[in-house]
Order: C-alpha cells, then structure tokens, then sequence
C-alpha cells in the first residue's frame, strides 16, 4: 500500500503537468499535446496499438523540440482521451485471424486506412502542411500509410520497430501474444499485475526498466484512461489491413527504418522487411532494444531521427 501512495503522488503532479488539447479530425475527437515552437517545422509522433500518447517519453519530445521541432503526440482513435468509436461491438479477433488467414473478407468497424486519415486530418486542424511523421509499432503501420496515401504532407518518415505487414514475417511467439491478450478484471492491481507481465516479456534486454519505472507507466496510463475495447478494434485494423508491402513499394518521402534486433513482438524480420521494400531507406539495427523505448536510447533515437529530418 505504502508504494501505491508513493505512485498516487506521482501521477497526481504528473497529470497537473499535462497540457492536452482537442481537435476534430477525420470527423473524430483527438486529444493531443505539444512540445516546442510551432514555427518550427512540425514533428509528428503516432503511437502504437492500445497505447497512450504518454508513452512517448517527455525527454524524448522535449529533446526533439530542442532540435529545432514543433513535436506533436496525440491519442490515436479509440484509446486515452481521444473519442471512443462505442457505437461498434467489441470484435471477435481470433474469428477475424481465420477469416484473414482463408482470404476472406474482414469487417471491421475502422481500417488502419481511417487511421492515418485521422493523423492527416490532426495535420488540417492545425493548420500544418507538411510534417516529418514518426511511427512506432501500429503507429508506423499508421505512418507507412499516410507516407503512401498522402505523400505532399511528408517531410521525412521514420517507423520504429514496425512491420510491413507481409505474413512471411515471424509472428510473436504465443506465449507474447496470449500475455498481451490475456483478459482481467478491470480493477487496478488487476491491471498492473497482468500488464508488468507484458512488459516483463517485451523490454529491451540490454535496458531492462526497473519494476518502479514500470509500475509508474502502467498506473499513469490506467488512471489516465482505460478502455481495453479500444485495444481489440485496433488489433482488429491490423488484422484487415495485411500487408503493406505494395504500399511501401510506392514510397518516395526519405524513410529511415529503425527496430531493436532483440524484439520479441513484432520481429526485427518486420523491420528489414520495411526497409527493403521502401527505396532508398535507411535501416537501423539497435542491439539489446527490444519492443520499448528505453530511456537510455532516448538521446541515440533523437540524434538518429532528427539527423534524418534535416536530411544528413
């Protein structure tokens, strides 16, 4: 109990600190939040698969800021404080893996497609027209897409430990994926327990986060907003979107490639993969990452992202 109180005071001057704004785009609510001179060329941060914008890490943001960027994060559709698409039913994902494994049609209540026109249409709320993109996980299947689909609003692209989609990559192994599936309740020491087990698993091992580190990223998220549904819906848009291989082929925006050689979720194939299919990108393999952004590789991936942007 004594370290629970210690983490309520956390979050407590955390939250006070968060500054979210909210726009329509899309024809969707999303909450966002900002770092740095919106003069400076824009910065797009898209996060990954039932995941907050607060897992981008401040550090991270505020150093790419003093790079020189105006850095926006938001909460994708259907998670954090972004509006939650209620009026669709929860999907039965291991009946939308066999309907996508025998080729058949997959229904689904939004594709990533309307993702990455959410991540545009954030661009036209603000009155950006071009924005250097930044993806991780589903967020770089995000980004692969608004990178295809709308070309004239990219600066630079840069996917973090994503895929291309293309079934010939190693899945997660099942032990990964039932942990990341299995459900609880939805109480808080619940939540906690099941998801230190996820990130336990998928951590770099060459940076492992410390069980406070943990423990304070999961609560700030839980008592931010929890909504597993979400989750399913995105995992669902994964599942009808396949692969993105053709996509990637039409690529012409500079794209640089980076992904953690020890990635127990979505595997390193995933991003050479990305890398091959998209001209001239670059690819960067990191020893020990895994499927996180570890706060010792905070200033490697500034350097690696902001050099890209300026074209170097």
């Amino acid at each position: 109990m004594v370290a629970l109180y210690f983490y309520e005071s956390i979050f407590s001057s955390w939250f006070l600190s968060m500054q979210e704004k909210y726009v329509i785009a899309n024809g969707v609510r999303l909450a966002y939040d900002e770092f740095g001179d919106s003069t400076k060329p824009a910065m797009l941060l898209i996060m990954g698969l039932a995941t907050q914008m607060i897992a981008w890490p401040e550090a991270f943001c505020e150093q790419l800021a003093a790079q020189g960027y105006w850095v926006i994060r938001y909460d994708n559709r259907d998670i954090g404080l972004s509006e939650k698409i209620e009026s669709a039913k929860p999907p039965n994902i291991a009946k939308l893996i066999i309907q996508s494994k025998l080729r058949m049609t997959v229904k689904v209540p939004y594709s990533l497609k309307d993702m990455a026109d959410d991540s545009v249409g954030l661009l036209d709320a603000l009155e950006i027209d071009k924005a250097h993109i930044v993806g991780v996980s589903m967020g770089g299947m995000i980004g692969q897409l608004v990178t295809a689909h709308s070309a004239s609003r990219v600066h630079t692209f840069t996917s973090i430990m994503s895929t291309s989609g293309d079934k010939k990559i190693p899945a997660a192994k099942r032990h990964i994926t039932a942990a990341m599936l299995r459900k609880s309740n939805n109480s808080e020491q619940a939540v906690l327990a099941n998801k230190m087990q996820v990130l336990r698993l998928i951590s770099s091992p060459a940076y492992p986060p410390s069980e406070e580190e943990m423990t304070e990223k999961i609560l700030n998220s839980y008592r931010r907003n929890y909504y597993p549904t979400g989750g399913l819906r995105h995992i669902a848009a994964i599942i009808h979107c396949g692969s993105r291989v053709e996509a990637l082929r039409t690529i012409t925006r500079p794209t640089l490639v980076i992904h953690g050689k020890e990635d127990v979720l979505v595997n390193v194939a995933g991003g050479i993969d990305t890398a091959r299919h998209v001209r001239d990108a670059k690819l960067e393999l990191i020893d020990g990452m895994g499927h996180d952004l570890p706060q010792e590789l905070i200033p490697r991936f500034v350097d690696l992202i902001a050099n890209h942007a300026r074209g170097n």
